[in-house]
């Protein structure tokens, strides 16, 4: 967040302003009745320490040597994340020239949203021609962060929400046993729709993984309630497959701060040993299995977008299938049904298959869009791919 950004509104509008409309003034106007102050060093500081305050292995950055290249792709994140990587001993940072400041037209991509290549291209092009370590970009609030990460044969691989998900997990628990700082009973948190194979390396560690519906205003919640029981700092870790990161009850809220320095962080540790994020993640996937991560849409615009959608799922629910491209379905969960989940009712359906491999379907929270997030495991890449395709094609019909 920049120091303009910086600001804290409190609107006072009395009761007679609500019933006849909330009332207009201008921002200078604003400052002076008070109503707009500026956060001041001290909040901003208090920050960057509870951020700093959640490195797994402290100093550790200050003699690794990693070269990063960074765009806030034209958003709030210059200031706070670089600030925070160059306290932790991350100072090799090359800003993307044409990203580096705030432009709300975005000219520089088609949408800045660091999930999709086109967000990250230019960053790409300049890890190319600096031979960085590792390139990242928080998107325009902050709050999400994607990479791209250098591989041993020197070229650039983008690195999904559910892989980094899984690194940052596996480096935090790792970290926090070789240093001593794991709590007692540990709990992690992910989304419903984020990969299972989280749950497997939480399991590994000894730490208790919970799961809960997607939006991260749900990881937040388990925060709160470890908060409310007096156990707090059990939480080490949330995530969700849509690129967001919290390590820390500072927040209760995805962070894109937090994240990026704990995955410079990482991926300074694994320099540091002669490794690197690529090869932990085929090691973890050696380990674990080849985990495929893919997530389909089907579209339904149009006046009768919404009904057709709720048939759809209406349908699912009082036809179950029992099968998709020959893998039988082992287990069915509504969410609908909160006293079976122990979770809010939501519009949700997981499907578990036999092999391993599992199939969610819901509809968008925000869009006419019914989405299906698959999660197939197999010995390589091309096994787990080749049966994502097979199920893939299965649903077709189901949503045509």
């Amino acid at each position: 967040m920049t120091d303009d950004a910086a600001a804290i509104v409190y609107n006072e509008i009395q009761k007679t302003d609500v019933l006849n409309g909330a009332k207009y003034i201008s921002f200078a106007e604003g400052v002076e009745q008070g109503l707009i102050r500026f956060a001041g060093d001290d909040c901003k500081k208090a920050l960057y320490e509870a951020i700093e305050s959640r490195q797994v292995r402290p100093g550790l950055c200050k003699t690794a040597g990693l070269k990063l290249v960074y765009s806030p792709l034209n958003g709030s994140g210059l200031v706070p994340v670089t600030q925070v990587l160059k306290d932790i001993g991350i100072t090799d940072i090359t800003i993307v020239p044409e990203q580096e400041y705030p432009n709300g037209y975005f000219t520089t991509c088609s949408y800045p949203n660091p999930e999709i290549f086109a967000a990250l291209e230019k960053g790409l092009e300049l890890a190319k021609e600096t031979g960085a370590d590792l390139m990242l970009a928080t998107d325009p609030d902050a709050d999400r962060v994607g990479i791209a990460m250098k591989c041993p044969d020197g070229s650039y691989e983008l690195v999904s929400g559910n892989e980094v998900g899984v690194l940052l997990l596996d480096y935090i628990c790792a970290g926090r046993i070789e240093k001593g700082t794991l709590p007692e009973k540990a709990v992690a948190v992910k989304s419903i729709v984020s990969t299972p194979l989280a749950d497997a390396v939480a399991a590994h560690y000894g730490v208790e993984m919970r799961n809960v519906l997607t939006g991260f205003k749900w990881i937040g919640d388990q925060i709160a309630q470890l908060e409310a029981a007096g156990e707090v700092d059990r939480f080490i870790f949330g995530f969700e497959e849509s690129y967001g990161y919290l390590a820390g009850p500072y927040v209760r809220d995805k962070d894109a701060v937090i994240g990026s320095m704990l995955i410079c962080e990482m991926a300074a540790y694994y320099r540091s040993i002669g490794s690197s994020l690529k090869q932990r993640l085929e090691e973890i996937y050696a380990q674990y299995g080849r985990y495929l991560n893919k997530v389909d849409s089907y579209e339904f615009p149009g006046l009768t977008g919404m009904d057709k959608m709720a048939g759809i799922m209406q349908q699912l629910r009082d036809n179950p299938p029992t099968e998709f491209a020959g893998y039988a379905v082992t287990k069915v969960t509504d969410y609908k049904k909160p006293d079976e989940t122990g979770l809010p009712a939501a519009n949700v359906l997981i499907y578990a298959l036999e092999g391993g491999a599992t199939v969610v379907v819901r509809p968008s929270g925000t869009e006419p869009k019914i989405k299906t997030y698959f999660t197939t495991l197999g010995k390589e890449l091309a096994e787990a791919q080749a049966q994502k395709d097979k199920l893939a094609e299965a649903l077709k019909p189901l949503f045509a």
